[in-house]
């Protein structure tokens, strides 16, 4: 019975994954151990891969908070609307690109490329919205992603493999164009399109900027953006516990209960990653495979 020869280069390989793989792991381990730790103890002693005095308080906190539960509410709505709109109007833009026929076809190309190299910048994209009406409006969300040109070059890519027989066949048979795209072409495009939909889908979950900075209405946030004001809290009241206890002030750790700023923002990150986190496995198969074909044929 022979036994499997390492190499040098093997075991190189696997330790240098195997490192890389605990560096993206840890910070992970560190946040939901932080989480479930109390926060006092979280506070007098170093975590490293175990909660320090073991709790539930800081998520039962979190799901208690109406503020946090209607943010979580905005982004599952803007992830799904978002993600829907975004991949069917994309994939019926390159379908109409790869047609010859199309008139203005390479005006259009030109048309939705031109401003992925120039944008306008921060103020003239407020007026714009301003005046579109999408300041403190659920659709500041949505509208403003509804297409990309990278996209659209893979999904029209993708679309050019595909045999013209079915297209073909299809109109012999009494379909229009629209049909043909509904009932052929999105059926066999499962992989790029779901490969599409993943990422724009994990930049709606995660984006907070247009939240803070094209809405004032509270009840409007997503839980990105409330993620972002935590933190900025967190940090201004870890400033002033360490002004008050330099200046021997009875602020610090006798006012803190059994959750902390800290504690609570690591309870609401994990909160806010895991749900995208589980999207991946399902999402992978067609990942891969549509990421080869945008990346060979494009």
């Amino acid at each position: 019975m022979s036994g499997r020869k390492w190499s040098i280069f093997s075991i190189i390989n696997y330790a240098l994954l195997a490192l890389f793989a605990f560096s993206t792991l840890y910070p992970f381990i560190y946040i939901l151990a932080y989480s479930l730790s109390d926060g006092v103890a979280a506070m007098k002693y170093p975590i490293y891969f175990l909660p320090k005095g073991f709790t539930f308080e800081n998520y039962i906190q979190i799901f208690q908070d109406t503020k946090f539960l209607e943010a979580y509410k905005i982004t599952i709505f803007r992830t799904v609307i978002g993600t829907a709109l975004h991949v069917f109007l994309s994939a019926l833009f390159a379908y109409a690109l790869t047609k010859k026929t199309l008139p203005g076809r390479t005006f259009f190309t030109f048309f939705i490329f031109i401003p992925t190299l120039f944008g306008g910048g921060m103020i003239p994209t407020f007026v714009l919205f301003r005046e579109l009406g999408l300041i403190n409006s659920f659709w500041v969300y949505v509208i403003p992603f509804l297409y990309n040109f990278f996209n659209i070059i893979v999904l029209r890519t993708f679309f050019q493999q595909l045999p013209n027989s079915l297209e073909e066949s299809a109109k012999i048979d009494g379909c229009g164009d629209f049909k043909v795209f509904m009932k052929i072409i999105l059926p066999l495009s499962t992989p790029v399109l779901a490969t599409i939909g993943l990422f724009i889908g994990v930049f709606h979950w995660n984006d907070w900027f247009t939240g803070t900075y094209f809405v004032t209405n509270k009840d409007l946030l997503p839980v990105q953006t409330l993620l972002n004001d935590l933190l900025s809290q967190s940090i201004a009241q870890a400033d002033a516990a360490k002004n008050a206890s330099q200046t021997g002030t009875s602020i610090g750790l006798q006012s803190v209960a059994q959750t902390t700023p800290e504690s609570l923002r690591m309870a609401t990150l994990m909160v806010a990653t895991l749900p995208i986190l589980c999207v991946y496995p399902f999402m992978q198969k067609y990942f891969v495979k549509g990421v080869m074909i945008g990346s060979v044929k494009g």
